[in-house]
This record gives structure tokens, C-alpha cells and sequence, in this order.
């Protein structure tokens, strides 16, 4: 059964929405506007500098003016808008779901990658990827030093395209003088040209040579688990999970261009205004801020607000995403599905117990889920749980959330055991006042650093100390990796008893440089099913 696409149970119920949010709209821009205006990103501050530009704090002052008279103006709109929006928000259902009719075949069509159960085979892989984007109202991205949300919203929507939608290359190169995988993006495909080179990050094609003394990328790690750090996105991403869309015109840009390639979208996930008691905490003004995108169809999917939220992050309502996608089917016509789920933890540093008590309830709500949308007559070939988790698994303020059970259900291929990382590892957090320095800026200067060590620990978020104890890092002997939030993790208890399933490779991914304060993550799964029941499970 598919999903309905509105949020809304009818028309007249989505009508009157659309009437209100246009009252609301207006004054809700010129506001965003207003504090936009006054807020200047690090790179804005420099181009600035570098022109001579003396006019600014004219531009500020009369911009305000503006900005504030028009929002005055509107105001009386808004509020009438807001009368009517509220109540109709009990009405709504907690996610969008866009749904584009497939312009090729579909991935379970294409490609032996995906063709393996279906033509009888005992293989098949999937990919997956999770980025945390930022893209907040324009005047509030701006806090974390990235500005111009809608602009990013369409480059970093094409930049997912480019990088998705191109063949699987892999070329080893044997070789005394070289070793380990070259990067697509550096040595067959050119860079991107849909984005400005002094704003959003455009890649330089040039090739360059690997680092001396550090772990190459395409590597595998000594626990054998292959990764890279690849200036492009993982191509051919089966199921992709994105968070902090939090603006509902970034959210419809990139849905319109990741919709051809990516058939199945939910967005604008979450709940509004007040809800019932125990379901949600505060009234909210921004929604989960999760988007999950998916080549496959989505057969059910279920959102849960998190009730304990606190502070600046009460007012969004974080939660949990958990959708059943429908693979294909095998020679018996039994349908072969995944479970795959998103998430974004609460923020603040120091709320460890906060961040416990969302993992005891993700943990409870994905079983529920799993439970009662099983079928006998389907096989479960993958149960995937990805997004923003804001705690790592290096620093000692995070020791609470690093012991959790979640890692003892779920693996995490980076993760060597409560509180230590693999050597491998590299921190996906980037510190918000360097985000524009030319090491960083651009894909393949990321690319670049993060295969550094002694780059890399410039620009990546360190550890967090407990209050009041001094800290060591790293460890003597130990490689620094830094603050690792985004995270793609996996279980098997939960899939078929005949499936198997095996890392094919890890991606850090630096294709979003200037785009975004996160590295996005990309995971490929092999699953293998028992050649006796490939064709009659």
C-alpha cells in the first residue's frame, strides 16, 4: 500500500493550511531578513576586506530600517495566520512524502548489484549516506557561520546528484610508487561547476599525489573494513538520510532535485505548535529537521517526537525517523525489505543523561516499529540506523552515551569499543570559524587535509574534557581523530536468519566543503543470502 502524499487528511484541511502559512509567510521572512542583515559570515567578512568595501555598516543600518518596518507590517497578518495554522497542525501528519514516477528502471532492476536475489543469486549491496546539512532559516544558519540557505539548499542538492548518479569506479593501481585506490573524482571525473568557487566550494580536478605516512584512502583498516575519504558521494546510494533541513523551502529545493534520482522522499518531518501532553516537549517552532530520500519505495513509515527536550533544542522537535522500503522480491515472490532509520540527538554539551534517555527510546520505538509492520511472507535483508547522534566516541564528556546498549544491538564499523576509536578514523564535525580557510574549502582541499593528521586536527572539532579535569589527547601512541558525531550503524539480529552482511567499504565524504560544518559518512553493505534460499525463501 503506498503512502498518501499529503500531510493532510483532505483537501479543504490542506487548503486552509496553505491560506495560513501565506499569512504567516511574509512576516516570517522579513524577520529572518532582519537578523540575516546584521549577521556576516567569516567569508563574507573576508570578501569584504579583500574589495574594500566601506559601505557595510550603511547597508546594515538602512537594511534593518527596513527589515523591521516591514515586519511590524505584516505582523497583524502573521498572528491571524497563526490562529488558524496551530489548531490544524493536530490534523497533520508528521512528514511530507514525495513521490516521482520512475523516468528509468528502478534500482532493483539495474545493475547485478541490485538484481542479485531477484535473478536467484546469493548477493546483493546496498549503500547508504547521512549528512548533516544546516540548513536552517538563512538569519539563524548564519550562528554557525553559513549563510545563504536556499542557495545551499540547490548546490548541495546537485553536488548529492553528481556524486550519486555516476558509475562505480574503482581503480587499483599496482605499483611501487603508489598504493590503495585512486579517487574517482581526482582521476577520471571533473569537478563540479554548478557552484561558485568563492562561496560554495567548487573542486580543483588536478590530481594530487597521496600524503607520505598516512593510511590511503581506499584502504582497509586492520580490522579489514575498507574506506576512504572520497571528494564525491558514494555513487549509486541506495537510501540517503539527511538532517537539520529545518527550512521548509530548502526542504522542496532539494526534494525537487534529488526526486529524479531519489523516487521516494519524506520531508518535512515532525510536529508543530503544542501536542499532547508526554509527546513532545514545548510548543515547536521547527520540525525534526530529518529528510530521507530513498530509491526504492517506501511501504510504511513512523516519526517520534523526543518528549525530553530541553533549552534552544526544545524548540525543534527532534526525533526519530524509521521507514520499511520494499527491495524487490525473489524467484518466489516473496518481498525482500529494509528497515532503515534517522535520527538527531539533543545538542548541549554536558546533557549526557538527555542524550541516554533518546537512545533508550530509539531503541524501543525501532522495535515497535519492526514488530508490527512484519510480515511472514517477507524477507528482511538489511535494518540500518544513521544521523546526527552529537556525542562521539573520544571524549570524556561523552562517556555516558559511548556505554550505551544501543552498541551492543547495532555495530558502528568505526568503533573499537566504549570510549576508543579504530585508528582509521577520522572526526566529522568541522570547527564553524575555519570552515572557509582554503585547506578546508573546497572538496579536494578537504580531501586533502583529512588525510592528514597534522592538517586535520586544525580544522575538526577536539574532544570534550569533563568539567574541571584536565585531558589528554590523544593517548601516547594513539592517532588523533577528533569529534565523530554522524554516524551509520547496522544489526543482523534483526534481518533474515539466511542473510549474512559484510562492509564493502566506508566513505568520509568532503564533496559539501563550504556547504555544511559536517563530513558526510557513506556505508556499503554486501548481504548475502544462503544459496539454498535465494530462490525459496
Amino acid at each position: 500500500m503506498s503512502l498518501r502524499e499529503s500531510p493532510f487528511p483532505n483537501c479543504f484541511v490542506e487548503g486552509l493550511h496553505a491560506v495560513s502559512w501565506g499569512l504567516i509567510l511574509p512576516c516570517f521572512w522579513f524577520l529572518d531578513r532582519l537578523i540575516a542583515v546584521c549577521m556576516s559570515t567569516s567569508l563574507e567578512r573576508t570578501q569584504r576586506q579583500e574589495q574594500e568595501c566601506y559601505l557595510h555598516p550603511l547597508k546594515v543600518f538602512f537594511g534593518f530600517i527596513l527589515f523591521l518596518t516591514l515586519f511590524l507590517i505584516t505582523a497583524p497578518l502573521a498572528f491571524l495566520g497563526f490562529l488558524l495554522w496551530a489548531p490544524l497542525q493536530a490534523a497533520r501528519r508528521p512528514f511530507s512524502y514525495y513521490q516521482e514516477p520512475p523516468s528509468r528502471p528502478t534500482p532493483a532492476e539495474e545493475g547485478e548489484r541490485n538484481l542479485g536475489f531477484e535473478a536467484g543469486a546469493n548477493k546483493a549491496t546496498f549503500g547508504f549516506a547521512t549528512a548533516n546539512l544546516c540548513l536552517l532559516p538563512d538569519g539563524i544558519a548564519r550562528f554557525n557561520n553559513l549563510g545563504h540557505t536556499q542557495r545551499r539548499a540547490t548546490a548541495i542538492g546537485r553536488s548529492i546528484v553528481q556524486g550519486v548518479n555516476r558509475p562505480h569506479i574503482r581503480i587499483f593501481v599496482d605499483s611501487p610508487s603508489s598504493c590503495g585506490t585512486l579517487s574517482p573524482s581526482s582521476s577520471l571525473l571533473p569537478g563540479p561547476s554548478t557552484t561558485s568557487p568563492a562561496s560554495y566550494g567548487a573542486t580543483d580536478p588536478a590530481c594530487q599525489p597521496p600524503p607520505q605516512g598516512v593510511a590511503q584512502r581506499g584502504q582497509a583498516g586492520p580490522d579489514d573494513v575498507p574506506w576512504e575519504v572520497s571528494s564525491l558521494f558514494p555513487a549509486n546510494v541506495d537510501i540517503l538520510c539527511l538532517e537539520e533541513v529545518f527550512d521548509k523551502r530548502a526542504a522542496v529545493k532539494l526534494t525537487n532535485t534529488l526526486g529524479p534520482l531519489f523516487n521516494h522522499i519524506l520531508y518535512d518531518v515532525g510536529v508543530y505548535a503544542c501536542q499532547p501532553p508526554g509527546s513532545c516537549s514545548s510548543f515547536k517552532f521547527f520540525n525534526s529537521g530529518l529528510f530521507l530520500a530513498s530509491r526504492y519505495p517506501v511501504l510504511e513509515a513512523q516519526y517520534h517526537c523526543f518528549p525530553n527536550g530541553r533549552g534552544e533544542d526544545a524548540l525543534a522537535a527532534k526525533g526519530l525517523l524509521s521507514a520499511k522500503v520494499l527491495v524487490g522480491q525473489n524467484q518466489k515472490e516473496k518481498k525482500l525489505v529494509g528497515y532503515f532509520n534517522c535520527t538527531h540527538l539533543h545538542a548541549p554539551e554536558g546533557e549526557g543523561e538527555i542524550r541516554c534517555e533518546q537512545l533508550n527510546m530509539l531503541t524501543k520505538w525501532i522495535q515497535e516499529f519492526q514488530v508490527t509492520n512484519s510480515k511472514p511472507d517477507e524477507v528482511v535483508v538489511f535494518d540500518v540506523l544513521s544521523g546526527d547522534f552529537n556525542f562521539d566516541n573520544c571524549s570524556p564528556d561523552d562517556s555516558l552515551e559511548q556505554r550505551h546498549s544501543l552498541f551492543e544491538e547495532y555495530r558502528d564499523p568505526c568503533r573499537a569499543g566504549p570510549g576508543q576509536e579504530k585508528p582509521w578514523v577520522i572526526g566529522t564535525l568541522l570547527e564553524q570559524p575555519t570552515l572557509y580557510h582554503e585547506d578546508v574549502r573546497t572538496p579536494e582541499n578537504l580531501q586533502r587535509t583529512l588525510e592528514r593528521e597534522d592538517l586535520r586536527k586544525q580544522y575538526i572539532s577536539s574532544p570534550v574534557a569533563l568539567d574541571g579535569c584536565p585531558m589528554v589527547y590523544p593517548e601516547l601512541g594513539q592517532p588523533w581523530v577528533g569529534r565523530r558525531i554522524d554516524y551509520i550503524l547496522y544489526r543482523e539480529s534483526s534481518i533474515s536468519k539466511h542473510c549474512r552482511t559484510e562492509i564493502e567499504e566506508l566513505t568520509f565524504v568532503t564533496q559539501l566543503a563550504g556547504l555544511t560544518d559536517h563530513i558526510p559518512v557513506g556505508l556499503r553493505l554486501n548481504v548475502f543470502l544462503d544459496s539454498d534460499t535465494a530462490q525459496s525463501e
